[in-house]
């Protein structure tokens, strides 16, 4: 039996003060990631933003949303990744 792809979403948002070159590598290691365990299907960069509250200090956030289609286990995996990145603020996943 083989597992069912399902269609993703997920939204980060990154610390503004690592500096917009760390910012770029970021969003770049979770594009290859999830390419690796699924297919990107879209990336929309929201740039700087300002929070609706203060996380971890921080006023402003850096959005960004993939769109991806991956195997059900996938997931579970990348919030696990999201939660020990520095760099990080918050992350959401929700399937479509």
């Amino acid at each position: 039996m083989t597992e069912q792809v399902m269609n993703y979403e997920t939204v980060m948002i990154l610390n503004t003060k690592v500096g917009d070159e760390a910012i770029q590598a970021l969003v770049e290691k979770f594009k290859n990631l999830i390419s690796e365990n699924g297919t990107l299907e879209n990336v929309e960069d929201w740039g700087r933003r300002r929070l609706a509250y203060p996380i971890q200090d921080e006023t402003e956030g850096y959005y960004t949303l993939m769109t991806f289609s991956s195997k059900a286990d996938f997931p579970a995996e990348l919030d696990r990744i999201y939660k020990i990145t520095d760099g990080v603020l918050r992350s959401m996943i929700i399937r479509k």
